[in-house]
């Protein structure tokens, strides 16, 4: 198998849209998003929820509506002398990579703490997303001053194309601790237990309880004993969830979302002292797993737009220039349009670079219009309304309103992938298949030009090229692998515009 998530190629097609602040073309393409689009928000909604139970480790609940996956990495921890059950596979693999895993918790949590009242009947599946999620992280965080960070050796599990059900590679279960310490893994952890403490407060007090003392535990692990995790686990975390970005960012967003959740003082002044030390200000236009720049400026800003928190301006002046870096016509040499219309940032899947900047945009969009503020581009300005139209296009882009025509999510519309790079969905089932399939015998499946037989509903694909193209093909990873992390930021958008299309 091929390393996942590498750089493109060097002779990679790369263009900008070197306009005006917002071209014809881009105006065209607002207004047809504006219109919008024709698209079924809450179906795509509903089945963006249910891709999750698809990246379901462990055993399995009743209510389990992916009825082809069956119970996985069942002993997962063991050899460890620990519980380390459950959680989600990342993306087509079978590997639990801790660090994407607790991001794609932090997103689901902020999605439904800034959108869950336009879920609607899907709400209360979004609560159970959150929570498989956390319920694995309050497993992996349990022993005081350690973090599991990640089970199964992914070069051996990369070497064999075979269902969960059938896992027979490695499952060593990798951790941070005082002696090997991991702040950039262990600073998004306590950020997704504290931003899901804020999701169940008023739902299930007690549960909210546990994830926000565990979350202070945890970030108190991670500031007292600072590292990059990739430093000390290297071999097994590298090249596929290498930290790149270091660990400054993490202890930030932690803070912020643990003020958010416990309401004490003392994480405000942690951010205030500590903004330069751990460079608020730097790679502003990044958000993801790796990145949480412009994510904290955007979380912080709330606060200062709301008039509660004028020392914390300069994180406000941050999330403008992100916010304008941004916009189509700005020359920013890291953030680019295809020629349809979908922003693109080489290296890697593509669609989660889409789906986490989209929701910010979102986000600070609802924010600025609480405050009746637009935000100052160059001379010019930029609404809030502007802001919504340039997400809500992303999100018509994905569903199907770009040159090929095609749905960028398994089950929604007419035309979408049918040769998606994933184990579970690409191999018979053990419904249908009981016997064991071996390391190499899924060969030919993953080799096959033929559809998947097992439908993973609401999965987004890393999606086309910076020319719009794209090959419906398992080899081709970064273009037709699902992430959580893709669909995490993308359940919010699709929450609030099926409420206000």
């Amino acid at each position: 198998m091929a390393r996942k998530f590498s750089p493109f190629p060097a002779n990679f097609p790369s263009f900008s849209l070197a306009v005006s602040l917002v071209s014809l073309l881009f105006l065209a393409l607002l207004s047809a998003a504006a219109g919008g689009g024709g698209h079924d928000y809450s179906d795509a909604l509903r089945k963006s929820i249910l891709f999750f139970e698809g990246q379901r480790s462990g055993k399995l609940p009743a209510d389990q509506r992916v009825k082809w996956r069956r119970d996985s990495a069942l002993r997962d921890g063991a050899t460890a002398g620990v519980d380390l059950t459950g959680g989600y596979y990342d993306a087509g693999d079978n590997i639990k990579f801790g660090f994407p895993m607790a991001f794609t918790t932090t997103l689901l949590a902020w999605s439904v703490i800034d959108f869950g009242r336009n879920m609607g009947p899907e709400l209360g599946d979004a609560l159970k997303a959150v929570r498989w999620g956390t319920d694995y992280l309050l497993k992996a965080t349990a022993v005081p001053d350690t973090v599991y960070v990640q089970v199964g050796d992914a070069f051996s599990d990369h070497n064999c194309w075979e269902r969960p059900e059938d896992m027979d590679t490695l499952r060593t279960a990798y951790r941070v601790d005082k002696d090997h310490p991991g702040s950039d893994v262990a600073g998004e952890t306590a950020a997704a237990l504290a931003a899901a403490s804020v999701v169940f407060r008023s739902r299930d007090p007690a549960y909210s309880r546990l994830l926000v003392d565990r979350a202070v535990r945890v970030f108190e692990f991670a500031n007292n004993y600072r590292g990059a995790y990739s430093t000390g686990l290297r071999s097994a975390v590298c090249p596929f969830y290498c930290a790149v970005n270091g660990y400054q960012d993490e202890l930030l967003w932690a803070a912020a979302w643990l003020h958010k959740a416990s309401r004490r003082r003392e994480y405000r002044e942690y951010i205030v002292t500590n903004e330069v030390v751990l460079r608020a200000g730097d790679t502003i236009n990044e958000f993801g797993w790796d990145n949480k720049h412009a994510g904290i400026n955007v979380l912080i800003s709330k606060e200062v737009l709301m008039g509660k928190a004028d020392d914390l301006r300069s994180f406000q002046n941050n999330a403008d220039d992100f916010i304008c870096s941004l916009l189509p016509g700005i020359s920013h040499p890291q953030v680019q349009y295809s020629p349809g219309g979908l922003i693109f940032k080489a290296g890697g899947s593509n669609m989660q670079h889409v789906t986490s900047l989209s929701f910010l945009l979102l986000a600070y969009s609802n924010y600025l219009s609480h405050a009746n503020h637009a935000v100052p581009c160059g001379g010019k300005s930029a609404s809030p309304a502007l802001l919504k139209r340039l997400a809500q296009r992303q999100v018509d882009y994905i569903l199907g309103d770009n040159p090929m025509r095609m749905s960028y999510m398994v089950g929604y519309g007419a035309r979408y992938p049918q040769r998606i790079h994933h184990r579970a969905s690409s191999l018979p089932s053990v419904g249908t298949h009981p016997a064991r399939i071996g390391c190499k015998a899924g060969s030919r499946y993953y080799l096959s030009p033929d559809p998947n037989p097992n439908l993973l509903v609401g999965a987004v694909v890393g999606g086309p090229n910076s020319s719009d193209a794209f090959p419906d093909s398992r080899p081709f990873f970064q273009e037709s692998e699902p992430t959580t992390y893709i669909n995490a930021p993308l359940v919010g958008l699709l929450a609030f515009f099926s409420a206000h299309p």
